[in-house]
């Protein structure tokens, strides 16, 4: 590691490792695919929308000439998707070294998935707690495997109402987003805990946030909000608080790759406020360690998702 602290040249060599990253078709997710690529990994793009994963790619393959790229067509709105996708991955991959947990949404309206959760809920939490659990027995089969949970800093303002999941009591973007996030981190370190207690060492569950990074995430919010978060002339501008793709990657990317980390673990940017920065080692809200909410929010994801992990 350089004195700047933790960057892609300090991954090892990925060679002979297979990973899914989901999302990998633009910002973070891209990032994250395109990292393990050039790091040698066989590397699955699962991505709802086919064109933009063909066009995600091919440019991989700009960075990474003669790399193992695989399309997944992935739709975690969809449980259906989600187990056609999961078959698909466990025919051609027996063993699965790495899984990024990386697709998100932000809706900007109610809405609810194809099996009627709602949507940021349904599709950041849900669809991947479905998707792990049903690819566990190939990371089992891998000789260390890790799932990287893609949370947010966001999580610290999630509060999760078990009476009112499909917030229909007055939905608010920013809380349905916060909610899911928080989910998924709670998710990721239950998910450790139940690894642990069932004495499997060989699969680790570990957390990542990007910071203030740009991506899609506020593709559907309101038209000023997307504005201030895509408009080009306000590059320049953004840079000195919000980080590209390569950089908010690595937080995910050292997850996925550095021999050092342990099961459990988050790790975020380290500059102030945790927006930008090298990935380091930093700490969730205590809410995230919850064991009774994490137990009622687990066995919740079991019943909503008809997936029952073999632990």
């Amino acid at each position: 590691m350089s004195r700047k602290g933790w960057s892609a040249a300090d991954a090892p060599s990925m060679v002979g490792k297979t990973a899914v990253v989901t999302g990998a078709n633009s910002g973070v997710g891209l990032a994250t695919a395109r990292h393990l690529a050039v790091l040698g990994a066989r590397v699955m793009l699962a991505c709802r929308n086919v064109d933009a994963a063909t066009t995600a790619r091919d440019d991989i393959l700009g960075a990474a000439p003669g790399a193992q790229l695989e399309l997944i067509t992935l739709d975690l709105a969809d449980l259906a998707s989600v187990r056609k996708a999961a078959d698909e991955i466990a025919a051609a991959a027996p063993g699965l070294d790495v899984l990024v947990n990386n697709a998100g949404v932000m809706s900007g309206r109610r809405e609810l998935t194809a099996d009627g959760f709602e949507m940021d809920f349904g599709t950041n939490f849900l669809g991947h707690f479905a998707l792990t659990g049903l690819l566990l027995d190939r990371l089992d089969a891998a000789p260390a495997a890790r799932v990287v949970t893609v949370s947010s800093n966001v999580h610290r303002a999630g509060v999760i109402d078990f009476d009112d999941l499909l917030m229909d009591r007055g939905f608010n973007p920013a809380k349905a987003y916060a909610r899911s996030k928080l989910a998924q981190l709670i998710g990721a370190i239950e998910l450790q805990r139940r690894l642990v207690a069932s004495g499997r060492t060989t699969t680790m569950s570990v957390a990542a946030h990007p910071g203030s990074t740009h991506s899609g995430v506020m593709r559907n919010q309101n038209r000023l909000l997307g504005w201030l978060f895509t408009a080009p002339s306000l590059r320049p501008i953004r840079r000195t608080f919000i980080m590209d793709g390569p950089e908010g990657a690595l937080p995910s990317l050292r997850a996925a790759t550095d021999p050092g980390v342990l099961g459990g673990q988050y790790y975020g940017p380290s500059g102030p406020m945790g927006s930008s920065g090298p990935p380091i080692v930093v700490a969730p809200n205590a809410k995230a360690f919850d064991e009774e909410l994490a137990v009622r929010l687990w066995d919740t994801a079991e019943d909503l998702t008809g997936v029952g992990y073999t632990l």
